[in-house]
Formats: structure tokens, sequence, C-alpha cells
């Protein structure tokens, strides 16, 4: 008799494929931090420095969200986004183990759980999220970010290219369908 309920597959929990997704949140999460330590422990605030003609390390706070919308609020934010990057973490960890089939879903999903709990950790040490990669082109600069974004922004053109090849199958598999 198993202990468990049958709709609880413990051989597929331990499946390989959803343990290297968790790694690969995991190592997002341990990257980003890593980073943001090292801009905190060597840059102060606002403190710029050049890398490339189009690049600079640069340590800015972000209390707000992309592109540094509602930064401005009163600080409900914090709370609010916090709640929001461990619940939609929570959501992508149970459609990954739901979808071990679908490797590019999982991988995306992955990817975009990782860097939101490395921006949810921030949130909850420091109160905002650090950014350090400023791109720019002559006096344009692109938004400051950091690893998590650049791991969500991943991800989320994954799940983009997993849409549209998972479109072509099925449009495919309906036209050879009599």
């Amino acid at each position: 008799m198993n202990a468990f309920p049958e709709r609880f597959d413990l051989k597929s929990l331990l499946a390989p494929h959803a343990w290297k997704c968790m790694g690969l949140s995991s190592l997002v999460i341990l990257l980003d931090q890593w980073s943001k330590f090292s801009i905190l422990a060597h840059f102060v605030y606002a403190e710029s420095e050049p890398v490339l003609p189009f690049f600079n390390l640069v340590r800015v706070h972000n209390t707000g969200v992309a592109f540094s919308f509602l930064a401005s609020d009163a600080g409900w934010q914090r709370w609010f986004f916090t709640t929001l990057g461990v619940g939609a973490s929570f959501l992508m960890y149970r459609l990954i183990y739901l979808n071990k089939d679908q490797p590019l879903f999982c991988w995306a999903l992955a990817l975009i759980s990782g860097g939101a709990l490395g921006n949810v950790l921030d949130r909850l040490l420091h109160g905002y999220v650090v950014d350090f990669l400023d791109f720019y082109w002559q006096n344009w600069h692109f938004a400051a970010f950091n690893l998590a974004d650049a791991a969500i922004t991943l991800g989320a053109t994954l799940l983009v290219v997993y849409e549209v090849l998972r479109s072509r199958e099925l449009s495919k598999a309906s036209k050879e369908t009599p």
C-alpha cells in the first residue's frame, strides 16, 4: 500500500528535470545576490564606473518595479511586490512540477522565478532592489537593471519562443488530422 495519496507522485517530484530547474533557479538567485553584494561593498549610492563605451557599472536603488515604476509611492509597493514575487514563484514551481515533459517551458519558469526571488530578497534585506547594469548610447541610458532582471527577461523570451513553437505544432497537428 502506498503511503502517499494517488495524486501525489513522489517519483515525479524527484525527477531529475524538476531538480535541475530548481538548481537553475537557485543559481540565478546566488549569482544575483553575489553581484549585488559586490556592488554594495564597492560602490556608494549613484557611483558609476565606465567599463565599455556603452556600458557602466552603477549603484542605484529601485523601490518600485521595472523602470522605477511606482518608486515614488509611500512604501506599500515593497510588501506588495515581495508577496507577489513569492506567490508567483510558488505558482511557477508548481507549473514546473506539472509540466516536466515541456523542458523549454520549465527552464523559462525557472529563470523567471529565480529572478523574481532574487529581487524579493533585495526588498526584504534592503527595502529596495539594487540595480547596477547601465547600458547607454551617447546621452541616452536604458534603465539600470541587475542579473535577476536579466534572468526574468530571458525567461520571458523563452516563454514566447515556447508558445510560438507550441502553436506551430498545434497548427501542424490540426492540418494533419482529417
